[in-house]
This record gives structure tokens, sequence and C-alpha cells, in this order.
């Protein structure tokens, strides 16, 4: 059990690390100290709920429903497109945000951001559903148990480590060209990523 644990946890971190739209939000919500535990626990839930979906046999019918992937990635490619947009936006206004004032998204934005940018991704069904959870056949029983909890885990430590850590950056996003700079490279993560599943073969 120790060892399935184990790999499950390593497995999920090497997939979640990966730069993405979710990591991205989660990266400017703890720098600007914004409902910070309401977001990262929303992303580890969501990926335990997955992963533990996956492991269940979830992945083998999203792998025999292409359609259905097809159109959660046209979907998840225009609210990407619109997200980028509004990085955009913000890079090229005047001023910028302070870690200790952060962005103006009420509450009930946030959560819809962070649920759109967690389940309209197609990419995180792959990696959460297909991929984890077709690499737990090789486990039976409790081992498959042990690795579903070791891969949530992996997805819990790095989302509380990147919210909560991210304010250790405060004093370089004190400065109004670094929030410029991050804007622009989420406008341009959002915009890839968009590009990436308009033209992806599912």
């Amino acid at each position: 059990m120790g060892s399935a644990a184990l790999s499950g946890l390593l497995l999920g971190l090497t997939l979640i690390v990966a730069i993405g739209a979710q990591n991205a939000f989660v990266l400017r919500q703890g720098l600007a100290r914004r409902h910070v535990l309401l977001v990262v626990t929303i992303c580890s839930l969501s990926d335990a709920i997955l992963i533990v979906a996956g492991v269940a046999g979830l992945g083998s019918l999203i792998r025999a429903h292409h359609d259905l992937l097809r159109f959660v990635a046209y979907a998840g490619a225009a609210f990407l497109f619109v997200y980028g947009a509004l990085a955009l936006r913000r890079m090229l206004m005047p001023g910028a945000l302070s870690a200790a004032s952060g962005g103006d998204s009420g509450l009930a934005a946030t959560v819809a951001t962070c649920l759109a940018l967690t389940y309209g991704n197609p990419h995180v069904y792959l990696d959460t559903v297909v991929l984890l959870g077709g690499l737990s056949a090789q486990y039976d029983g409790a081992g498959r148990i042990a690795y579903a909890a070791g891969a949530s885990a992996g997805s819990l430590l790095w989302f509380f480590g990147l919210g909560y850590g991210a304010r250790l950056l405060a004093p370089v996003f004190a400065r109004p060209l670094a929030w410029r700079i991050l804007d622009g490279l989420i406008a341009a993560i959002m915009w890839g990523l968009a590009i990436r599943l308009v033209t992806g073969d599912w």
C-alpha cells in the first residue's frame, strides 16, 4: 500500500505542476490574497473527485465518447480566450494591483472562474480521470485506494503550497511592472491553451 500511495503521489505531482490555466489562476489569487483557502480547496477537492472517478472506471467511459470531450474542449477554449483577454486588459491598464489589496473579483465570480478553469479544461479529465485512472489498473483492492489517496494528496499539497506560498513573492509584486508581466504571461498561457484545445485531436 505504501508503494502504491507513493506512486500516486509522484504521478499526481508530475501531472499537476505543469504551468496551466488553473495554476496561473491559483497563483494570482495567492499573490492578491483573495479567497485563497476557498480557491485551493475547490481545486484540490475537484482533482480528488476526478481521480477517484478515474480509479473507479470513468476513464474508460470518457475514452468511448470523443464527441463529448470535443464539445468540452471547444467550450473551454472559448472561456480561456475570454479570460486571457481580461488578463491582457489588466496588463494594459494604468496602475497595478498590490499584493495586499488584490483583485476586484467578488466571491461568486471567483468561485465561478475557478470551477470553469477546473472543469472546462479537457486536459484535466485526460490527466486525472484517463491517465491517473488508467494507471491505477496495476493495483487491486486496498492498493488502488492507496494509489488514489496518494494522487489526491499530491494535488492537495501542490495547490495549498502554490496558493499560500505565493505571498512570499509579495515584495516582487509590489511593483506595477511585475503585475503587468504576470498578467501578460497569464494571457499568453490562456490563449495558448485555447489554441491547443481547438486544434487538438479529440
